[in-house]
């Protein structure tokens, strides 16, 4: 089997693995958005109570449009919770609202992962902007301008740098927010291992995204290898 025969087999897989991730996702939870928690607290009030618990006070809760759209942005120190999770009183709600809360405790413990990945988005944003073109052009003039697509190839690193920073930074939040659910009760013994099973299947889907940018650094490199020959 050559390389390029493998590349597309990795490809197709990964592509098999990210449906069946997003899909689990959405099924758990789905699932796990009927079965409530021990005290019935909203998703937002569950952000609340963690951030007091983690003596942060500089950072509003916001109800933020579409589904599964949370997010902590560190820029603004805003914890913006989709409508589910900011009124919903299940264990899904109470775990993504935990999990971004854990970033807003990363954030305010200077922990470094999430520093450094704070450190690239500027560089992310730009290499967005510019990548699809740079790569494009560089594969069609590859023959008579390889350093063009090793261009892109450079900008395209940093996207792949960043999705493989960004691995500690979600599993860490997510055991921050799980460490925090059981010992403020807030999920019961019995439903404790569905916040679990919750954000371990989100992890999943990082893990895809990244090992498919890698990939696709690797497919890039080849052409641009097989270029210069």
């Amino acid at each position: 089997m050559d390389m390029n025969t493998l590349i597309w087999i990795l490809f197709g897989g990964l592509f098999i693995l990210s449906l069946i991730a997003s899909k689990s996702v959405e099924r758990k939870f789905k699932k796990y958005a009927k079965i409530p928690t021990t005290n019935n607290l909203r998703g937002c009030d569950v952000a609340a109570q963690m951030l007091q618990d983690n003596d942060i006070h500089n950072v509003t809760i916001r109800e933020v449009n579409g589904t599964l759209t949370d997010h902590y942005n560190p820029t603004n120190r805003t914890l913006n919770l989709s409508h589910d999770v900011y009124h919903g009183t299940s264990v899904a709600a109470a775990a993504v609202a935990a999990h971004e809360c854990g970033h807003a405790v990363q954030h305010a413990t200077a922990y470094s992962w999430l520093r450094l990945r704070s450190t690239l988005v500027p560089a992310v944003n730009l290499s967005n902007r510019l990548t699809p073109w740079v790569l494009l052009v560089g594969v069609l003039l590859v023959q008579k301008f390889p350093q063009l697509l090793l261009v892109g190839i450079a900008l395209f690193a940093i996207t792949t740098l960043f999705a493989f920073v960004t691995l500690p930074v979600e599993i860490n939040a997510s055991r921050r927010a799980l460490t925090w659910l059981d010992n403020r009760s807030i999920t019961a013994p019995n439903t404790h291992g569905y916040a679990v099973s919750a954000l371990r299947s989100a992890a999943y889907t990082y893990v895809i995204a990244a090992l498919t940018s890698l990939v696709t650094l690797v497919y890039y490199i080849m052409v641009y290898l097989g270029g210069r020959d």
